[in-house]
């Protein structure tokens, strides 16, 4: 319990009178941490924290990096400039030592230093040192971990610039073939694909891959464990929501990523209906969000690996990971989510990747300012694409198959799309053709059997999607478009009991999100399915 007595030997409270020290002491909460444990992340809703005793490190995530940026000691406060500013906490603070803390909130925070001038000065005199501190070092220090240099049309630069980015690591990417005097001297003899230079120092060669750039940017790739009570396979809102809730709940998860968390999710600009952000939020950063989240309760997160098989073992199943690695494990979710259904259009396969890209991710941006973009799409994933494209585009055109937009897209979208001067929406139409020689420049449409040829600088395909589910054991059942069937749709269950509703028709292996058969295609949805399905599992592993 904290003593007014106590109070009387800190700086910041020498100033207030017996009395408010008094008040002060019985109100304010206090804190006994051990060394390492976390007082406040940053991020999250701030508090004002004054050290009593004990020692605590200032960590600030800079670059894709967490670094210490400063040590308190017995006397030192924090949290005055996040409540001042009105934002979220700047940096994390942790225990080095058994610590012991007083907090204050917000409230209570603006009451101690109205209550006395001095303290207001100590606060803000603080506050402005701290500030300037943060300036200097923005100065000194580069965010940019990462250099990507390549082509645009390179699917190795293409792969790199979306997995750093889904990952929410700064980069710099210079074009070799506009900027080729930006080429830095380390680049080897002619530019071939791409190259990267991470943290100014080390250099990832040829042929270069996502997996190389995570092992050298310290992200983790290999498992650490040989056995898992849950493995998750997809890192989209499916597959994070149950690393979330499974690790929360004391399970050894170990979710597997591909390539970046987010799934097609983590491609869209601004997602506006997800309950809880009334301004919105990107997909990347709600995915960033949630990767956070997993971690901090202790999930495992290995990227750049797919799982290539699974079979069944003595003690639940063996799951096979490309290069050869492999692990055990008593339970598994399936949240591979899906992939872009193909165009059917002449010339296509040839310009894909080329100006001829399936989604649209925020890497794109930069190679389209003042461009001419086409989208093919009537559903809400086109329409976040050309609102957030609009912003860099000369026009954005969004093709329709139907006769319109109401069946198949938010009625919000519809509205943005309509007071946007640069976005034309044309129904009943496809396109036919593409061509170009180096890059995408011209499309060919039809509309109701009239034909147009148009310049287009990029062609972006959202038309639906289709389940890659060949890989699962041929004993799971699926529906004729490979969707993975569970609960109530299986035809036939092995044990003599009934499956759980997000059961596949192997006991233990669950599925959420978009893969699965009949499933709410919306983020939401899969975030409830993933957190659904570790409910269920804590049952199957309680039989």
């Amino acid at each position: 319990m904290i003593r007014p007595e106590e109070l009387q030997s800190i700086p910041l409270f020498k100033c207030l009178t017996d009395q408010q020290r008094q008040r002060l002491a019985a109100n304010v909460a206090e804190l006994n941490v051990q060394a390492g444990e976390w007082i406040i992340r940053e991020g999250e809703t701030p508090s004002f924290f004054v050290l009593l005793a004990g020692a605590l490190d200032l960590e600030k995530e800079y670059g894709g990096a967490s670094k210490v940026r400063g040590q308190y000691q017995p006397g030192d406060f924090y949290g005055e400039t996040p409540i001042l500013l009105d934002a979220p906490t700047i940096a994390s603070l942790r225990a080095t030592e058994p610590s012991r803390l007083i907090r204050l909130d917000r409230n209570q925070f603006k009451e101690l230093i109205d209550s006395s001038t001095e303290c207001t000065n100590l606060v803000v005199q603080t506050m402005t040192k701290r500030l300037a501190s943060m300036r200097e070092y923005m100065r000194e220090n580069n965010p940019l971990r990462v250099l990507v240099v390549g082509s645009p049309y390179s699917d190795e630069c293409r792969d790199v610039r979306g997995f750093l980015a889904l990952n929410r690591i700064p980069y710099e990417w210079v074009d070799g073939e506009r900027e080729p005097d930006r080429i830095p001297g380390s680049n080897p003899a002619g530019l071939v694909g791409a190259f990267v230079v991470v943290d100014n120092v080390s250099f990832v060669g040829g042929p270069l891959t996502v997996r190389k750039l995570a092992d050298a940017l310290g992200i983790s790739t290999k498992p650490n464990r040989p056995v898992y009570d849950v493995v998750v396979i997809g890192g989209g809102p499916a597959g994070l929501a149950s690393a979330v809730y499974g690790a929360s709940e004391g399970l050894n998860i170990l979710l597997v990523e591909r390539n970046a968390t987010g799934g097609q999710a983590g491609t869209s600009s601004r997602i506006e209906n997800y309950l809880g952000f009334p301004n919105g939020i990107s997909g990347d950063e709600l995915a960033s969000r949630a990767l956070k989240q997993a971690s901090r309760f202790g999930s495992e997160i290995v990227m750049t690996r797919s799982v290539e098989a699974i079979t069944q073992a003595s003690t639940g199943y063996t799951v096979k990971l490309d290069g050869d690695l492999q692990i055990n494990t008593r339970a598994i979710v399936l949240a591979t989510g899906v992939r872009w259904r193909r165009l059917n259009a002449s010339g296509l396969e040839r310009l894909t990747g080329r100006g001829v890209l399936y989604g649209a991710a925020r890497t794109e941006a930069p190679t389209v300012v003042g461009k001419k973009v086409f989208i093919v799409g009537g559903g809400n994933s086109a329409g976040q694409a050309a609102m957030f494209f609009s912003s860099y585009a000369s026009s954005v055109t969004v093709l329709v198959r139907g006769s319109g937009l109401e069946s198949s897209m938010s009625q919000y979208l519809i509205a943005q799309l309509g007071q946007r001067d640069n976005i034309t929406v044309e129904a009943h139409t496809q396109v036919e053709s593409v061509d170009g020689g180096g890059g995408l420049q011209s499309i060919r449409t039809s509309t109701q059997g009239e034909f147009r040829n148009r310049d287009a600088d990029a062609l972006f395909v959202m038309i639906g999607a289709h389940a890659d589910t060949s890989w699962l054991p041929d004993e799971l059942e699926r529906d004729s478009n490979g969707f993975v069937c569970t609960g109530r749709d299986l035809s036939s269950f092995g044990p003599d009991r009934a499956p759980y509703s997000l059961e596949t028709s192997l006991p233990g292996i669950f599925c959420a999100g978009d893969v699965r058969h009949d499933s709410i295609k919306r983020v939401s949805s899969a975030v409830g399915e993933g957190s659904m399905a570790i409910a269920f599992i804590h049952q199957f592993l309680a039989v």
